[in-house]
């Protein structure tokens, strides 16, 4: 019992300290997204988006410590600038939903994916709404396109730690992440051109590793 009031304290300090972080009514609308999942990896992830496409990504792990330590990972952030693309789309959702005015959670049993938030908010406004699962279409392509970019950050990070560590382990991490974004399960993989160039530029790594890296690359900026 003890230890399930810790982790919903931390979880709560982690959302006020993200709530204050943030103007209650910026002067440029602004969407943020916000899942926690404790079973999951990353337990937690915010990502923020301005309708200038500037956004920002943070995860946590509030409840596990990092190995050898009694103290949780540190907060891991990445800016980065979103597609006009899927800015247009998210924004454009966002109406379509009423800025998240409402309540959308599918309100049969189903299994637990994690609690999902999203928020709205410009000069005039601010509307938020919290899921486990929704059926509505606009909620449905925004939470696909958030946690597609969760993916694609969170296996760069992987990739930056197998080229140094592992490097023939890179083939199959990049396998993997063929599929997914044949499946539509990556978004905004530009975000790790970066490290997908370093590794198909490196002659140390696998040709086929190298290749996968390259058609990766070149399926970016596919819809």
């Amino acid at each position: 019992m003890k230890c399930r009031f810790v982790i919903v304290f931390l979880f709560c300090l982690s959302a006020f300290t993200q709530d204050q972080n943030q103007p209650s009514n910026p002067a440029e609308p602004i969407i943020t997204f916000d899942l926690f999942w404790e079973a999951a990896t990353p337990q937690s992830y915010t990502i923020t988006v301005e309708s200038s496409g500037s956004a920002k990504y943070v995860s946590r792990n509030p409840t596990r410590p990092e190995e050898g330590s009694t103290e949780p990972d540190p907060d891991y952030q990445l800016a980065f600038t979103m597609s006009p693309a899927n800015r247009d789309r998210l924004f454009v959702r966002a109406k379509e939903s009423n800025y998240f005015h409402g309540d959308f959670d599918f309100k049969h049993k189903v299994a637990n994916t994690g609690r999902k938030t999203l928020t709205y908010a410009d000069s005039a406004r601010r509307f938020q709404t919290t899921y486990n699962y929704s059926e509505n279409k606009d909620i449905a392509e925004i939470t696909q396109l958030f946690q597609g970019i969760s993916n694609t950050v969170e296996h760069g990070r992987r990739l930056q730690f197998l080229r140094r560590f592992d490097k023939l382990s890179l083939e199959t991490e990049l396998k993997g992440m063929e599929e997914m974004a044949q499946h539509g399960y990556l978004a905004e993989i530009q975000i790790i051109a970066p490290t997908l160039q370093n590794i198909a530029n490196d002659a140390s790594v696998l040709h086929i590793a190298r290749q996968r890296a390259q058609r990766l690359l070149a399926g970016q900026n596919a819809p």
